[in-house]
């Protein structure tokens, strides 16, 4: 009996102006790249990019849909996903930046949702830009759940520790009253499935509490006694291995020693500054809830070294690796 191949991986270039292209090209010309994904963006964009680091890369360009058209197993394929970006200025915030990085994105969605693709691992995207260009989502995240009709939520992972968030990018104030038993509930529910995929066995999920020391008996405010500890007694109750409200300025540093799996926090900050501190190189980002796999680095666009040459890839091919872990999961 013959066993299928896998469904392709998608990679989006990002936005034209910033360190995408870039990493893109120093990620695909690794000779221990287990595979080749299908490059979603100006296929122009990619050569230049590459031209700029010396590199020589052999693209295939194809059409979608492409089970007709297959591709050298030695060539990368590259699928135009809108108007020529050749032209973006790096370095620079534009409407055709913002453009070329939404259409690119949104082809992956699409070939992802239909089932053509196993999921996207994307570049970085400029959030300005996005804005200029009238995109109506403030980043992948929310641009991912719109599409893929998905409530879904933000893991961060690193060699150290994971963390995933309860809200993401909302101001402060408003991130407070959105924090309720029920999305306290659901990140719980996605934490325990993320671990899962990853291949951790029973694992075990911290909630960070959203006020100093949790609370401390409802000295420091009530949303961690009313909204955060009822979603972890519910998420006990369905047998996930949830244990808080911990406080938020130590939670961290017990999973970095080996006493939880993965931290629930509360709100952008409380989680992402502990993941890059220890190293922006290794942190990754994975959509969690999502009908298909979604990765990226933990970076943004760089737009201050980008075209310099010196962007380090490393955290774009860790995003690589966790794709094919999840993929391989989920076969």
């Amino acid at each position: 009996m013959t066993t299928a191949a896998p469904r392709p991986l998608g990679l989006t270039l990002g936005d034209p102006a910033g360190i995408g292209p870039e990493i893109c090209a120093r990620v695909l010309a690794q000779s221990d790249l287990p595979e080749y994904p299908v490059v979603l963006g100006d296929p122009a964009v990619l050569e230049q990019a590459a031209e700029r680091l010396g590199l020589s890369l052999r693209l295939h360009r194809i059409t979608a849909p492409w089970e007709n058209d297959p591709f050298p197993s030695d060539s990368i394929p590259v699928l135009a996903t809108g108007p020529s970006a050749a032209s973006v200025e790096v370095g620079v915030v534009s409407r055709e930046g913002g453009e070329a990085a939404f259409d690119a994105i949104k082809t992956g969605i699409d070939l992802s949702l239909k089932g053509v693709l196993s999921g996207i691992v994307t570049a970085p995207i400029n959030k300005e830009a996005f804005a200029v260009a009238e995109v109506p989502f403030p980043g992948h995240t929310e641009m991912l759940a719109h599409y893929a009709g998905a409530e879904v939520a933000m893991m961060l992972a690193n060699d150290d520790i994971r963390t995933v968030l309860t809200t993401i990018h909302v101001p402060l104030r408003q991130a407070v009253d959105m924090i309720t038993r029920e999305s306290v509930l659901r990140a719980i529910r996605l934490a325990h499935r993320g671990a899962l995929a990853l291949g951790i066995d029973a694992p075990r999920v911290a909630v960070a509490g959203l006020n100093p020391h949790a609370g401390e008996g409802r000295l420091f405010g009530d949303e961690d006694a009313d909204e955060i500890a009822p979603a972890i007694d519910a998420a006990q109750a369905e047998g996930i291995n949830a244990s808080g409200p911990w406080p938020g300025d130590t939670v961290f540093m017990a999973a970095r020693q080996g006493a939880h799996d993965v931290v629930v926090a509360q709100y952008h900050d409380q989680g992402l500054i502990p993941v890059k501190y220890m190293g922006l190189a290794e942190g990754v980002n994975i959509t969690l809830g999502l009908p298909f796999i979604r990765t990226s680095p933990d970076h943004g666009t760089a737009f201050d070294i980008a075209g310099k040459g010196i962007a380090d890839p490393s955290s774009l091919r860790t995003a690589f690796n966790y794709a094919l872990q999840l993929r391989s999961s989920a076969e």
